[in-house]
């Protein structure tokens, strides 16, 4: 019976924990780049249950001790662009394709940006962020192309943190904010000439956006720059950078509010399980005790 109460127990935790996973997507619905989490469960280790008799033991059967919530697992599909007319206003349109190893084009990936190959090795879609950097020189990764400009000319996120270029430099205003123009492939462009001025915006690659790691303020970092695979966008990249457009958040509110009124449900249902429980429990105590 106790055992019960630790199942519905773990199972009140993890379900409270999708809940606010829900919840914190609901919020940021109307987040510039702001990508959707969701959260997954995982089942604790079966345990096999054995009984003895007469010395020897006589298998039961396995049980499971509860469930928990392993992971958030941010999805990075595409969010819909919105115009803003704003100079400084960019934003990211990004379908990056993968070779098939097994030949026949590249990988078709299924909604969430994942594909699973016929021997079970997961493939996730590369993804393409700006870049930027911290006060202690860290690359971070965002899709909020909210920019701002400093005091010192210095391109700023909307976290306050630096612009990097394709050289991993600063990225700096040389003229009048509302002279400020990049074509399609982020090149910034000269405002006298028209031409590129051999200065782009440092938009990065990320093989594996499985190994980022959500920082808030819309950023991402990598704790294994090398296992997540970063590089700086090449001309063969099917990405565009549209000026005076910034990307909406990607949250799916209808699926989102469906999930978080099921975790609500189910961490009621583990809570009448526990009530139960308590209940069988005193009885057990005050009643079948005395005799």
């Amino acid at each position: 019976m106790i055992r019960g109460l630790y199942t519905a127990a773990a199972g009140m935790v993890a379900q409270q924990r999708r809940h606010d996973t829900a919840t914190q997507n609901i919020a940021n619905a109307n987040t510039t780049g702001y990508k959707q989490v969701n959260s997954v469960s995982h089942a604790f280790p079966e345990v096999l249950i054995s009984a003895m008799s007469g010395g020897e033991a006589k298998t039961v059967g396995r049980m499971n001790t509860g469930v928990f919530a392993e992971q958030s697992i941010s999805q990075y599909l595409q969010g819909d662009l919105i115009e803003s007319g704003k100079t400084l206003d960019l934003a990211l349109s990004a379908d990056l394709q993968v070779a098939n190893p097994g030949g026949g084009g590249n990988i078709q990936f299924d909604g969430s940006g994942k594909y699973v190959s016929p021997e079970g090795e997961v493939i996730y879609q590369p993804q393409a962020f700006f870049t930027v950097q911290d006060d202690e020189g860290n690359n971070l990764y965002t899709r909020n192309g909210s920019f701002t400009v400093s005091p010192a000319g210095e391109v700023l996120s909307a976290g306050g943190f630096r612009v990097l270029d394709a050289g991993g430099n600063p990225l700096v205003l040389t003229g009048p904010e509302d002279q400020f123009k990049v074509d399609g492939q982020g090149n910034v462009i000269n405002p006298e000439t028209g031409l590129p001025s051999g200065v782009r915006i440092g938009i990065s690659v990320v093989t594996q956006p499985q190994e980022l790691v959500r920082d808030g303020n819309g950023v991402f970092h990598a704790d294994d720059a090398d296992a997540a695979e970063i590089r700086f966008a090449g001309a063969a990249d099917n990405l565009q950078l549209r000026q005076g457009y910034l990307e909406n958040s990607n949250v799916d509110i209808t699926q989102v509010t469906v999930d978080m009124n099921a975790a609500y449900r189910a961490y009621e249902a583990n809570q009448k399980v526990i009530q139960f429980y308590d209940s069988s429990l005193q009885k057990a105590v005050n009643e079948v005790g005395r005799v």
